[in-house]
């Protein structure tokens, strides 16, 4: 499969990013692997000097918006390190099936090599405030529209939490259009 072309071109605006798991799984119906890539989002932000302004965990992919330096690098180290991190929880629970699903195949030391996430995120550059405004309700509307809640605070996985100013799960960047 050839490389995405969808690029980031423009370091200075936010971007709307999607990722899925390999061949759909539903990897996020696990608790504990949607708190390793929310951990992650955490991180990122911290040593990464990046500003997460909204996600929302689906079962088999995630959307978030992000901002800051290199965002193609950053969003490369996360999937690799949430991969790495999911592979050895899914070791350590003896989760041989979806270990198996997940199966790559075997490197040159016959280590198993897996395959996490597809390849990619797909980009998509946000540079006007009215686009942002409409990511962020595609993004806390997407379980709502999928049916799984009636409303969006009622999504676990979600940063529509910290725009209601209800606990949140993680810390996020709440977007003003005034500082657009």
């Amino acid at each position: 499969m050839g490389r995405s072309r969808y690029k980031i071109h423009e370091t200075h605006y936010p971007y709307f990013i999607t990722s899925s798991f390999s061949h759909g799984i539903s990897l996020f119906a696990d608790p504990e692997i949607a708190s390793i890539v929310l951990d992650s989002f955490i991180y990122i932000q911290q040593e990464f000097d990046v500003n997460l302004y909204a996600y929302v965990l689906m079962h088999n992919h995630f959307h978030c918006i992000l901002e800051g330096k290199d965002i193609s690098a950053v969003v490369k180290k996360f999937k690799s390190f949430t991969a790495r991190r999911i592979i050895d929880y899914l070791q350590s629970q003896n989760r041989t099936l979806l270990l198996k699903r997940l199966r790559f195949g075997t490197s040159e030391s016959g280590d198993k090599t897996y395959k996490v996430w597809q390849e990619g995120f797909h980009p998509k550059q946000i540079n006007e405030a009215s686009v942002m405004i409409q990511k962020i309700n595609y993004i806390h509307y997407n379980p709502v529209e999928a049916g799984f809640v009636d409303a969006v605070i009622d999504w676990r996985y979600s940063s529509a939490r910290n725009y209601e100013h209800l606990e949140p799960l993680i810390p996020i960047t709440i977007f003003n259009s005034k500082e657009f």
